[in-house]
């Protein structure tokens, strides 16, 4: 049934979530999306702890939110989060975000790989329920599963240190970092007078401790920014990113 396979999730918007105009910070925005997913894939048995019997770990590979009404400080927001379907490697969740009020907030979509400890290859859970992954494939909060960005090799140059404030407990940087990333290279003023409206993210190749990132920025339409990370000393794509404001 889907009342078994949906969760819902309270969160409180505190002070230490918002930007300067009292609105959810982005990165924050997703770790909220990040936590609701922790607590649906315990609540549906194949959460961390469960994975790391079998020495697999969940890693977050994609996700696209569209925002409909910036959240602020202080709102309340039910986050309904649901195993939407397997695409061939990928495990897809669902989110909607809406208020106190049930008015939709946000929508999301996501795509999780279960990895092997040891090889950090993506490797397929036999043990799993698979009907909990399908069972809902017609519920959708996006109509699409979130988008594969292509490269870019042109745009506005920046340089990131991963440090420790970046670094999440398996030591590599959080995925929202990247999110806080790619927003810092707006600035303040920017940022007064715009809040994001699309965000796309995929995360590609994990990023260590100490490592230095070239970020570039490519504004190819008014209000809209792709984004790649590139770590400089192997030269490998850390992750990509397209923003629309």
């Amino acid at each position: 049934m889907e009342t078994d396979v949906v969760t819902f999730s309270k969160f409180k918007v505190t002070s230490a979530l918002t930007d300067m105009e009292s609105r959810i910070r982005p990165g924050a925005f997703v770790g909220l999306l990040i936590e609701s997913a922790i607590q649906s894939s315990d609540k549906l048995g194949f959460g961390f702890d469960n994975l790391k019997i079998h020495n697999l770990f969940w890693v977050f590979s994609r996700l696209s939110v569209n925002i409909f009404k910036p959240i602020k400080w202080n709102d309340v927001v039910e986050i309904e989060t649901w195993p939407k379907d397997i695409n061939g490697i990928f495990y897809i969740r669902d989110f909607i975000v809406r208020n106190n009020k049930s008015e939709v907030l946000a929508k999301a979509s996501s795509a999780w790989l279960p990895i092997d400890f040891k090889t950090k290859r993506p490797k397929r859970r036999e043990s799993f329920d698979t009907d909990i992954f399908v069972s809902l494939k017609d519920k959708y909060a996006l109509e699409s599963p979130p988008e594969k960005l292509s490269e870019i090799t042109e745009g506005e140059r920046f340089t990131v240190n991963s440090t420790y404030f970046d670094l999440d407990f398996n030591k590599h940087v959080t995925s929202t970092r990247y999110i806080d990333w790619m927003m810092d290279t707006f600035s303040v003023e920017f940022h007064n007078k715009n809040y994001f409206k699309m965000l796309t993210v995929n995360f590609i190749k994990e990023t260590l401790s100490g490592v230095k990132l070239k970020i570039l920025k490519n504004n190819y339409e008014k209000g809209k920014y792709l984004f790649e990370g590139t770590n400089i000393d192997s030269g490998k794509c850390s992750f990509r990113g397209k923003i629309t404001f």
